[in-house]
Formats: C-alpha cells, structure tokens, sequence
C-alpha cells in the first residue's frame, strides 16, 4: 500500500511504473496489474496477447494472469506472462529477468493510454432495480430457486483529473485485505476492482482453498467485529453459499476438507459473514482440484443463486444489461507455483470519459425490496467515496 506523503524514491518508481506501462500499451501489450490481501507488493504482468480458452486446466499452464466473464457458457481470457515486475516503495524489478526497464527511452514522457470499449447504458439501481428484486422474490415463491443474485450497472462521468493509477492506489490503500487489480487488455477493455471473495486458490504446499462469503453491512462507529449481529436472513443467505460449496465436494467424493467459519469480516467499509474452507490436495490424492472445483464453483451463489441453472438462467433474462467481467474471476495463475483466483466483485470499468459501477445483493424469500436496494447503493458509494468520485 502507497504512503500518501511519496519519498523521493518512491517517486522515481512510480515514474519508472508509469514509464512501463505506457509504453507497454502503447506497444500493444495487454496488461495485469494486482495486489493480493495483506500484503504490500504490487504485481505487473505483461503479455503481447490475450488468449481465449474454454476452461482453465491450472495445473497445466504456463504462468500468467486469467480474466473471466459471469457467463460461465464464454471464453475467458489468458494473458502469458513475457515480462512480470515486482513493485514496493522502494524497488521496482522485473522477475522474468528480462531487460523491458533497461529498453525505456524518455518513456516517463509518454502519455497511458489504456484500452477502452463501449458499454450500454443501463439504469441506475432505482425503481427498476426493485422491481427486478419483487420478480425475484415472486419467482422464489414459485419454487424455482431458493436465492437469486440480481445486480445494478451505474454510469458516472470523470473528471480529467481522474487517473487510473492514482485510483488502482487508492483502491490498495481503502480495501487492504482485498485482491486489487487492473486489467487492460484490447479486447476486454479496462477494468479495476476489490475482490474480498477468494474463489479458488492453490498454494505451493499442495493446499487447495475456497471461501463461502455473503451478508453485507456497512461500518458502524465503535462498534467491533465480535459485536456485529446478523438477520436471520443474512445468515441464511451465508449458509447457502457454505451448502453449495460441501456439495461441489461431495459431488467429486472429497470428504476431508477442514471449514472454519462463519465469522464477521471487513472489507473496506463494509461487513461481511465468511467461512474458510481448506482442503490437502496430496493427502486425498487430487492433484487436479483446483481446476475442478474452479469449474464447479463459477458462478457461486453469492453472485448468482442456488441452484446454479434457473438463477442464472432468471438473470440473463430480466438484469437490463451484460455484466460482461463483473462477477466473472481474474487472477494470478501459477506465478512462483501458486494460484489465485478470486470472484470479480467492488469493480468498475473504465470507458475514458466516464466509468461503470457494479453491484449485486442477495435475494430469498425474506429479502425486502427497499433495503437490497439500499445494499446496491452503499457497495457503490464504498466505491465511489475511496475513489474520491
């Protein structure tokens, strides 16, 4: 996480920073910026193309970075590592021991220029966003699922002092127990975000993990974690996110699998319910978990609904818009032999000019139109207030 008073160093990196991506997407390179939870180092990746695959097999590809769409049915987006750089305070190195810093010439004079595509105007989460609440809640009490994640796109025009850079910063400094990334790439434009939601992560030691996360409140002055009281209906919401999850293991025959939880969490602003669940790949012999329960997972019901098939199926028909990458999954993949996947939520898009906000909340049959909409709106204005916008 940046200082807000920069030393001199730390100047000279960021021009340096600034220097590389530059030219990089000016050269045409798409680009993967990020910062896992807790920690201060900053991740670039650069990779001369995106490359689309149907489904990830993680512990057969080269290391780089994966971009994901909500719709499970399209392509997602690889990008190979060819030049990757660790950033902090006081250092800037490339890890792929490459000479792509040595190649500058006056490249802190070149201006960024990041990808950017055209989206569709949808409405703010208003009256229609109630409504589309009411015909989930209708639907449900026709039988046909028990949760349902509808969600709510919002333009916001920029300022031209509006920087990306500057907003990835802010976005470290207001969510640091988040994975924070940037992803710019030609064919999906740009997009930022704060995910508190592990998906699927690998580590070196062969240990496989996923998380069931739901429940949203906003922070309270003085009030601690451990005097957070939840509504029958958030720990509901949570407990179906756990029960999805046992069953994707139950349904490949892993029993040993260690779950703690659920326990009050912060992110940013905001409080969530999350259970941890951990799984020894080598002790139940299952090498390839990671890739099979990524496949399973996507997407959960915390940004979908259970079950998986009508929610889905209800929201493609009735949201008013193409979620695109929101609550798809991006992450690090087999970078220094570990993998981190996490869902694609507190994100925007960049579009130049203006940017597009993002937010969903989870409906049953207790759900009250008024405060999910309220929900959508206090997980934009998180957004909105770290951003300075």
């Amino acid at each position: 996480m940046r200082t807000s008073s920069p030393s001199v160093i730390e100047q000279h990196n960021r021009k340096i920073e600034r220097a590389i991506i530059g030219h990089a997407l000016q050269q045409g390179y798409s680009i993967a910026m990020w910062r896992l939870p807790n920690q201060t180092k900053i991740n670039l990746l650069l990779s001369p193309n995106s490359k689309l695959v149907d489904e990830l097999a993680m512990e057969e590809c080269s290391p780089g970075f994966i971009f994901a769409p909500f719709d499970p049915g399209k392509s997602k987006f690889f990008f190979e590592t060819d030049h990757l750089f660790e950033i902090s305070n006081e250092e800037i190195s490339e890890v792929t021991h490459g000479q792509f810093i040595e190649s500058l010439s006056k490249a802190s004079e070149r201006k960024i220029e990041f990808h950017h595509a055209a989206t569709d105007h949808a409405p703010t989460p208003g009256e229609d966003f109630i409504g589309l609440v009411k015909q989930s809640i209708d639907t449900i009490k026709l039988g046909a699922f028990e949760k349902v994640v509808p969600s709510a796109q919002q333009k916001i025009k920029l300022t031209e002092q509006f920087d990306l850079l500057n907003a990835f910063d802010a976005m470290c400094k207001g969510y640091p127990a988040a994975m924070v990334s940037l992803v710019s790439d030609s064919k999906t434009g740009t997009w930022m975000g704060a995910s508190p939601e592990l998906l699927v992560s690998t580590d070196r030691n062969g240990i496989f993990r996923t998380v069931a996360l739901a429940g949203t409140q906003r922070l309270k002055d003085n009030v601690s974690l451990k005097n957070i009281s939840w509504t029958q209906k958030e720990i509901e919401e949570q407990a179906l996110v756990e029960r999805y999850i046992i069953s994707c293991f139950k349904k490949i025959r892993v029993r040993e699998y260690d779950e703690h939880g659920p326990k009050t969490v912060q992110a940013g602003t905001l409080f969530h319910l999350k259970s941890d669940f951990e799984v020894d790949m080598k002790a139940v012999n299952f090498p390839l978990l990671g890739s099979v329960m990524l496949k399973l997972l996507h997407p959960t019901s915390a940004v979908c609904g259970m079950p998986l098939e009508p929610s889905i199926k209800f929201l493609q028909e009735n949201e008013s818009y193409d979620r695109e990458f929101y609550s798809g999954f991006l992450g690090p993949v087999n970078i220094e032999s570990e993998t981190q996947i996490f869902v694609n939520l507190r994100c925007l898009k960049w579009c130049g000019d203006h940017l597009y906000l993002y937010a969903g909340a989870g409906v049953t049959i207790d759900s009250e139109p008024e405060m999910e909409k309220k929900e959508v709106e206090i997980k934009m204005e998180t957004i909105m207030k770290v951003l300075g916008i």
